[in-house]
């Protein structure tokens, strides 16, 4: 192996990305709207019962879990759809062929949707700034955080983008699974003002640690340790890159 391919990993990045800027305003207005409205409705509606929630104004107290809403839905539906397409086209055998590889082409997909995932999150965390004072106790950590959050999820979106044999399979794990997750993982409430029988239940939905370590880049707290929010991430990174590596390594649903 002489190095890598960076004319197909670049090739295939701007091909990603190029179906993105086609779509960039809807790509990006709509988060931004939708941003707004969860602003209007759970800022303000919820915010005037519940002022603050450990210390944290309401307004500002719920960012942290709107970005994480939105980058997790956009990573995996990115990432799902860009590996999906080929296989729908026909064009997989192409890429299969091709003198790229396995983890070229993951890096080139993935790397594209995460890129995109990233732009969203920061646009978000843009927007929010026009509704309430947003403080950052660790901005850099915040910036590592989404990075890590977004090429982890984009990784399972890859693996979703193979599974599924139809685009309504492409749509049920993020709609049934990860936005129902997400929304009762913490995005709009601490766990702690739950009753202590329904936190430990809360406690086995992953996304609960994906908020709170977020949220820890923000307030500097959170309602669990950030070494168990790294830690939970970690363990989902290492999850998706095995089962990517045994895709591959098998041809599931690649050459069939």
């Amino acid at each position: 192996m002489t190095g890598f391919n960076w004319h197909g990993i670049a090739a295939i990045y701007r091909f990603e990305l190029a179906r993105f800027g086609r779509t960039i305003l809807t790509s990006l207005l709509t988060p931004v709207i939708t941003t707004a409205l969860y602003f209007v409705v759970f800022g303000s509606a919820i915010g005037s019962k519940i002022s603050t929630v450990d210390g944290v104004p309401y307004g500002a107290f719920i960012v942290p879990g709107l970005i994480m809403l939105s980058m997790l839905t956009e990573g995996i539906g990115n990432a799902s759809f860009g590996i999906y397409m080929p296989k729908w086209s026909g064009t997989i055998y192409e890429l299969l062929s091709a003198p790229i590889s396995p983890f070229e082409t993951v890096l080139a997909y993935v790397g594209a949707a995460a890129t995109k995932s990233m732009i969203l999150g920061l646009v978000i965390f843009a927007t929010a700034h026009l509704f309430v004072a947003l403080p950052l106790a660790h901005p850099v950590a915040m910036v590592g955080f989404m990075l890590l959050t977004a090429i982890t999820f984009c990784l399972f979106g890859f693996v979703l983008g193979i599974w599924a044999k139809s685009f309504e399979q492409l749509q049920i794990v993020p709609l049934l699974v990860v936005t129902p997750l997400t929304f009762l993982g913490g995005t709009f409430y601490s766990i702690k003002m739950l009753p202590a029988a329904w936190q430990t239940v809360t406690l086995f939905n992953p996304i609960v640690y994906l908020i709170s370590g977020f949220r820890w880049t923000f307030f500097g707290q959170g309602d669990v340790a950030i070494g168990w929010s790294l830690l939970a991430i970690g363990g989902f990174l290492a999850v998706s890159l095995a089962t990517i590596a045994w895709i591959f390594r098998t041809g599931y649903r690649l050459k069939s």
